[in-house]
């Protein structure tokens, strides 16, 4: 099933960042551009980078300059991060294009990509609650704590991978109109955002 193939590729992602465990580290695709993997793979690096970036901002003690460079690096995070959903839900939209849809389908609340996107920062959850759950520093209160939060994450990972394996299917069978939506962000954009056009 897509779903479980997507989890594999996003856990070697996170399980290769953590070697060094660096966000300034090189970033090293290992599937090829053709490949849906290397748009996966690509997806999980920005999303974990990211959330180191949100722990590192998150010290009270961190330099004012630094902290807004940082949110500056979020800001561009987020920006390829959407760029990748679109990116990915494309290769659905190319790969189901010749699908006739049946006459009753319905429109889904989400596009496939972006539940992907949801199974990517899951991974990252399950990842560092594991880790969490796993410490040799941490009071046994602590540890049942986060046991079970892990729990519910493995639970939710379990519901929301069959919910994208049959969103696919049902796509696939024309059940399901698979259409894409631009985002349309607008803070980033020096037409759209009235701060950064009245700088120009």
């Amino acid at each position: 099933m897509f779903s479980n193939s997507a989890f594999k590729i996003f856990e070697e992602s996170i399980n290769t960042y953590h070697i060094k465990d660096d966000i300034n580290q090189s970033f090293k695709n290992p599937y090829p551009k053709s490949d849906i993997n290397h748009l996966l793979y690509k997806k999980n690096w920005i999303d974990t980078v990211q959330w180191h970036y949100e722990d590192i901002i998150r010290d009270p003690k961190i330099d004012p300059a630094k902290a807004l460079e940082l949110k500056r690096k979020i800001d561009a995070s987020n920006q390829d991060r959407t760029d990748l959903v679109e990116y990915i839900d494309s290769y659905f939209l190319n790969k189901y294009h010749t699908v006739q849809s049946l006459p009753n389908a319905r429109i889904n609340t989400e596009s496939p990509a972006w539940a992907i996107d949801r199974l990517s920062i899951l991974a990252l959850k399950i990842y560092h609650m594991q880790e969490e759950a796993t410490r040799s520093d941490a009071s046994e209160q602590h540890i049942k704590k986060c046991d079970q939060k892990l729990k519910v994450l493995l639970e939710q990972k379990e519901d929301l991978s069959t919910a994208i394996d049959q969103l696919l299917t049902d796509i696939e069978q024309g059940r399901i109109l698979m259409k894409t939506y631009k985002q349309m962000k607008m803070y980033n954009d020096e037409e759209l955002n009235p701060v950064l056009r009245g700088q120009k």
